[in-house]
């Protein structure tokens, strides 16, 4: 059991071990020693291995990497060093840069395995490196992404339909702040996913979370799903019929949400840039890349991506595996530091 002394470890989980996931828990391990502390790598000890002599800088030795067996032995493991529990076979290493079904089960399992520990208690939160979506369906991955691998396993913990637990993704930087109704689905579907229901349910959560990280109700802004968000009907009217009466529902319960906005302008309006803070504290976003796209915009090395709506802490990079630069050791470990901030953060709630 954790004590004051020794609170509960941080995970931080492999990525597809063909990207650059290895490589930027190894420049941040190298990197950034004392934010480092208690954190581990929930993975393969030999691709953390590979991925230390990729980023290790001219006239040094690479990063040793300490091999753990608890995850409370992050604590007494050697300064300076890489911390790595092995949760996945050993096994041959993946090429680099590549498509491969061994790549993506090996980062499923060290996601089942974080999440389980994050469910159970033993570990504080989980950072996820990236994964590859067609990595994971070569593997016989039935989930398209984290989110929603991370929603199949809370559901199976707490015994419950995966409808019955309902996740949001946030994507998030010290300037922006949304959230999305529909995930990674098509655009197609991802319109037909505009309905009353789910559009109060993404309220009802990013209330509540985002809430727990401002320790106030945030000011909710809504974007519209139709050019000019609809104008009065002329362009289209779910914000007539499904997404002004989700916000009034909303607005019942206590809520302190406003919309719906035109989606080309809501995103300036929340922006908050120095020491002037936006209009809204969050944007509810109705489809992926209607949200994620300003967020990005912004700069992917300052985005976190964090799951809403688990019985666990999970945040992420907002950036891929990026198979073209793997292996080179010029990626960026700025967006995993970020996650792993939030994640302290967010945890202590």
């Amino acid at each position: 059991m954790a004590t004051h002394m020794n609170p509960k470890p941080l995970a931080i989980t492999l990525g597809d071990p063909a990207g650059i996931g290895p490589e930027i828990i190894a420049k941040a391990f190298r990197d950034a020693t004392d934010e480092m502390q208690g954190c581990f790598v929930a993975g393969d000890v030999a691709t953390l291995r590979r991925a230390a002599a990729l980023v290790c800088k001219p006239g040094q030795l690479p990063l040793p990497v300490a091999l753990l067996q608890t995850p409370q032995d992050v604590w007494s493991a050697p300064a300076n060093c890489i911390s790595v529990l092995q949760v996945v076979p050993e096994q041959a290493l993946v090429p680099l840069g590549r498509i491969s079904a061994q790549a993506g089960q090996i980062a499923a399992l060290c996601v089942e395995w974080a999440a389980r520990a994050a469910l159970n208690g033993d570990i504080a939160a989980l950072v996820t490196a990236p994964l590859h979506k067609e990595a994971l369906a070569a593997a016989g991955v039935d989930f398209p992404g984290h989110t929603e691998l991370l929603q199949a396993q809370a559901a199976a913990f707490l015994g419950q339909p995966v409808a019955q637990v309902p996740v949001r993704m946030m994507l998030a930087n010290d300037e922006l702040r949304t959230v999305l109704v529909s995930i990674h689905v098509s655009l197609r579907k991802a319109i037909d996913a505009v309905t009353f229901d789910n559009v109060l349910k993404t309220l009802q959560i990013t209330h509540k979370a985002v809430g727990a990280m401002l320790g106030r109700a945030p000011h909710i802004g809504v974007a519209g799903l139709n050019p000019h968000a609809g104008e009065g009907g002329l362009f289209g009217s779910e914000e007539l019929n499904t997404i002004a009466p989700a916000i009034a529902a909303a607005q019942a319960q206590g809520l302190h949400v406003s919309g719906p906005f035109a989606p080309d302008t809501v995103f300036m309006r929340a922006r908050s840039q120095g020491d002037q803070p936006g209009e809204f504290d969050v944007v509810v976003a109705m489809y992926h890349d209607q949200g994620l796209i300003p967020v990005k915009y912004l700069g992917v090395d300052k985005g976190v991506n964090v799951t809403l709506g688990l019985p666990l802490v999970r945040t992420s990079p907002d950036h891929g595996t990026a198979f073209d630069i793997a292996g080179t050791g010029q990626a960026d470990a700025a967006s995993l530091m970020a996650a792993i901030r939030m994640a302290r953060q967010l945890s202590i709630f």
